[in-house]
């Protein structure tokens, strides 16, 4: 099959009305951080830690609000740990959003784990 010199990629990303991205130099080791307490984990992180640790990848919080008691677990299966309860109304900081499940921030506990994602609704 014969390779072809067209793409349907961009050559270059298509330019954003947001602000210049602050620049981040990798020195020294990454910091150790608790994945209960700062979402981290070995192939994602929030954004908001990137000066401190290196990932694959970074997300940036979206705004959800429980709309029902949810239980916030340290892992992805039902049987996980129970880190917490949700109150309903609760906000939740979701970073990754797979398999019916939300991985994120609880910022009112200060905890990050697993919830229902059928529990949540996103804030506007």
């Amino acid at each position: 099959m014969k390779n072809s010199d067209i793409s349907s990629a961009p050559a270059t990303p298509p330019a954003s009305s947001e602000p210049a991205r602050k620049s981040f130099a990798l020195q020294g080791r990454t910091v150790g951080l608790d994945p209960r307490t700062h979402a981290v984990r070995p192939d994602l992180a929030d954004v908001r830690l990137a000066e401190y640790v290196f990932a694959p990848h970074y997300a940036a919080p979206l705004p959800y609000r429980t709309n029902a008691p949810v239980t916030l677990r340290e892992g992805r299966p039902i049987g996980s740990a129970v880190l917490a309860e949700l109150r309903s109304g609760e906000t939740f900081e979701v970073l990754e959003l797979a398999g019916g499940n939300a991985w994120g921030i609880a910022p009112n506990l200060g905890l990050v784990g697993y919830c229902d994602a059928g529990l949540l609704e996103r804030v506007q």
